[in-house]
Order: structure tokens, then C-alpha cells, then sequence
């Protein structure tokens, strides 16, 4: 099942290349701050087109209209991330704060408990964020339904731990592999050509710094938004398994 999510994902997030273009002009525009939470807001609506479809259900990418509703979802899907994610930060800053009191020994081992205790509330507040998501998406964007506890963890216990975990740490592995092999590529093709140029006495100095910015022009606008559609839509789909 987890396969056919991947593959589902994939294929949705390649419906589209000027949908993508469109996410990374966005996401070049961060520093103004209104596109980011319009980039987030536009992710939300992948989740919410997946949470109510079907793997290989052929949905359409969601259009990039209503940009003032893609907006205020932004912001809530930020306020949601932000408040989980204080909650490790604060157990750990507690765990520092005990360490500073104790003496040489008993402080390292103090941290060493802290930092264990705050990797896994790392682990399983990341997972409630992106179920918490979803579960507002399903619920008509019902804001107070991504801190229902309770029924994130049922959402959780029915899909099942294993499977929620490997998911997600299999879109970390994903995201991570295509990101560093594309540019590893784009980087090696233009070194190449580089190293040539130099071998045959030529300035080649304009090559590298060419491969620099086709690098990053296509991890902007193509690579990164490819994977935030592909994450989105993948775990809208882990949820929705706990709808069949």
C-alpha cells in the first residue's frame, strides 16, 4: 500500500510543470512573506483534493484560484506547524534548564534524557502535524480538528503506527535522494564541460558559475515544488487509508 501511495504521488505531482513553475516564482517571493503562506496554502489544497479521493484516483492538481482562501489557509496550516512544534522545543528547554542546576555528571545525563525524550516527541509531533492536517482538510478545514487530540491518535491507530512511521520517514528518505542526486547531476554534467574547457586552455570560469544557477533554477522551480506536491499528496493518501 505504501508503494501505491508513492506511485500515485509521483505521478500526480507531473501533471503539471507550469503548476510547479508557478510554486517556485512563490517560493522565490518568500522574503515578502505573503507567498509563503500561499505556497503552504496551495500544499493544504493537495491535501485536501487526496484526503477525499483515492489512490490512482486520477484527481487534478488544484487550481491556484481564490488566492485570499488559499492565504488564510496558509496561515492556519503555519499556526498548526508552529504549535506542534513547540512542543518538543519546550520539553527540551525544560530538560536544559534541570541540566544547568545539576552537577557534571548527573547534567550530562540529564541532557542525554532530554535529548532522547524531545528526538521522539521530534518523531510523533511531525506525524500529528501532518495528520492534523489532514484531518482538518476532511473535516471542511475545521481548525480546531488539527489539535483533536484524540482523534488523531484513533486516525493514527487505524492506519497504524508502523505504517504512518515508515511513511513518513520513507518521504524524508525520498525527498532527500531526489534532491541530492538531480543537483549532484546538474553539478557533475557542468564540471565536466568545466574541467574539459580547462584542459583545452579556456576560461572556463563562466561554466561553473552557469551550472550553479541552471542548478538552482531547477531545484526552485522544478525539484522543489515536485516534492512538496508529492509529500502533500502522500500523506493525504496515508490518511485517507483509515477512510476505507
Amino acid at each position: 500500500m505504501i508503494l501505491d501511495i508513492y506511485k500515485d504521488s509521483f505521478e500526480y505531482s507531473a501533471q503539471d510543470w507550469k503548476t510547479l513553475v508557478i510554486l517556485g516564482v512563490m517560493a522565490v517571493l518568500s522574503f515578502l512573506l505573503l507567498p509563503v503562506f500561499l505556497v503552504t496554502g496551495y500544499n493544504y489544497r493537495v491535501i485536501n483534493t487526496a484526503v477525499h479521493g483515492i489512490i490512482n484516483g486520477k484527481d487534478p492538481l488544484p487550481d491556484f484560484d481564490d488566492l485570499v482562501g488559499m492565504f488564510v489557509d496558509g496561515i492556519k496550516v503555519v499556526i498548526v506547524q508552529f504549535a506542534y512544534v513547540l512542543v518538543p522545543i519546550i520539553v527540551f528547554l525544560i530538560f536544559a534548564a534541570i541540566a544547568s542546576y545539576l552537577g557534571d555528571v548527573a547534567s550530562v545525563a540529564a541532557m542525554i534524557i532530554g535529548s532522547l525524550i524531545t528526538f521522539i516527541l521530534v518523531i510523533i509531533c511531525c506525524l500529528m502535524v501532518q495528520m492534523g492536517l489532514c484531518h482538518m482538510a476532511y473535516n471542511d478545514g475545521a481548525f480546531s480538528k488539527a489539535f483533536a487530540v484524540k482523534e488523531l491518535m484513533k486516525v493514527i491507530d487505524d492506519i497504524g503506527w508502523v505504517e504512518c512511521i515508515a511513511t513518513y520517514l520513507g518521504l524524508i528518505i525520498i525527498t532527500l535522494v531526489i534532491a541530492i542526486v538531480v543537483t549532484t547531476l546538474i553539478g557533475l554534467i557542468f564540471s565536466i564541460f568545466g574541467f574539459s574547457g580547462l584542459m583545452l586552455g579556456a576560461d572556463t570560469s563562466g561554466v561553473f558559475l552557469l551550472g550553479t544557477f541552471i542548478n538552482w533554477l531547477v531545484s526552485m522551480f522544478l525539484v522543489g515544488p515536485y516534492l512538496s506536491i508529492f509529500n502533500s499528496r502522500s500523506l493525504g493518501l496515508l490518511y485517507s487509508m483509515q477512510i476505507e
